[in-house]
């Protein structure tokens, strides 16, 4: 039987954090509200140096109000900033040493692209030559060598993300900041792109935090991913853990795909829960119901099984649809007395129509609990 504590051990909470994992960037309970809307909620997250972390939810979760905070574009209402031990909350953005790329780069159009890398180095005291020696070394970066002369019109929009890259790079930021930096190009040069931008980030080593709502994206890129839902930080850690151990319904659900089967909680011999129509299935607790208490079960389609009709844990049921992925395939069944699920098999171990059994399959993620009781 999984204990209570395996959840309250990975709930997210800063002192944890902190006597888990150095800080070189900390988040320290920022608080932020817009009128009557709290955005913020007492979120604290570390990231350390040279590590790079997602800040990962839905829209209007208030992950890019945190990018903000941490850029000092915006106040917190309580809480603070902390860069390598300095508190940097009342610090203007221009004197954090931050990089920052913004979802749509705000590159000059006038200027060239050496002109809109080399923004704002003359105020950091550089003079030419050391101007455009910066310039170069940086563009060498992003793998952009020689485009110094070209206007920025006339490149891509993968080649435009790079001098935004770029120009937040040339200043040497103590952090580097992405909001939704791949948002704005079409699915296949995002892919490249995202490649792309891994090894330029891995080649430098700069602490970064970005903002996606892409889970594919925070999943490539982020050494470890912050799910922020309704300005709570819910669960960190890397994507392994994210899908294999979600402390709360919301990351369940959010990350990856999950079926989800109402049932009763029971801890007699074993965890597990049992179902309206008579079956139990073993599971592990996801936010310690209470036995006896009403939960939902999540369970992945890679959990499921087609499996003979006379095992006792065996649920009867109708495959409504199939959705096609090569040597596997989705199918939708329809279960008896329960909501549809979707289960992942072979590709010729069904077909519509046919009459099938589901079980768990002990090989993938456990099904995970998680209580629809307040407590």
């Amino acid at each position: 039987m999984t204990s209570r504590r395996e959840h309250d051990s990975s709930r997210p909470d800063h002192k944890s954090q902190i006597a888990n994992h150095k800080s070189f960037l900390f988040l320290d309970r920022l608080e932020k509200t817009f009128g009557s809307l709290r955005v913020t909620a007492d979120l604290s997250l570390t990231v350390a140096r040279s590590e790079i972390v997602a800040l990962l939810g839905p829209s209007g979760s208030g992950k890019t109000t945190v990018l903000r905070l941490v850029a000092g574009f915006e106040k917190p209402d309580s809480g603070r900033i902390v860069v390598e031990e300095q508190e940097v909350t009342e610090t203007p953005p221009e004197r954090r040493r931050f990089g920052m790329v913004f979802q749509h780069y705000a590159l000059f159009p006038h200027m060239t692209v050496g002109e809109n890398v080399a923004f704002g180095l003359e105020s950091q005291g550089l003079r030419n030559p050391d101007v455009g020696r910066r310039v170069a070394e940086t563009l060498a970066v992003v793998e952009l060598s020689g485009f110094e002369g070209r206007r920025v019109t006339q490149l891509s929009g993968g080649q435009q993300q790079r001098v935004a890259l770029a120009r937040a790079l040339a200043p040497r930021p103590r952090v580097l900041l992405l909001d939704e930096p791949l948002s704005n190009l079409d699915p296949t040069l995002r892919e490249r792109t995202r490649r792309e931008l891994k090894q330029v980030l891995r080649q430098i080593g700069i602490t970064t935090l970005f903002v996606t709502h892409e889970q594919e994206e925070a999943f490539e890129l982020g050494d470890r991913i912050a799910v922020i839902d309704r300005g709570r930080l819910e669960q960190v850690g890397t994507p392994e853990e994210l899908y294999q151990r979600p402390t709360t319904r919301f990351v369940a659900s959010f990350i990856g795909r999950s079926n989800v089967l109402p049932g009763i909680w029971e801890e007699a011999h074993s965890a597990g829960v049992r179902f309206s129509t008579g079956q139990r299935w073993n599971a592990v607790a996801g936010d310690s119901p209470p036995p006896g208490s009403r939960v939902e079960l999540l369970v992945r389609p890679e959990a499921l099984a087609f499996a003979e009709t006379s095992r006792a844990e065996a649920i009867s049921g109708e495959v409504v649809a199939r959705r096609y992925a090569g040597r596997l395939s989705y199918f939708l069944v329809r279960l008896e007395g329960l909501p549809e699920v979707e289960v992942l098999a072979g590709s010729e171990d069904a077909r519509v129509g046919d009459r099938v059994a589901v079980v768990p399959d002990p090989h993938g993620p456990p099904p995970r609990a998680y209580s629809t009781e307040a407590k």
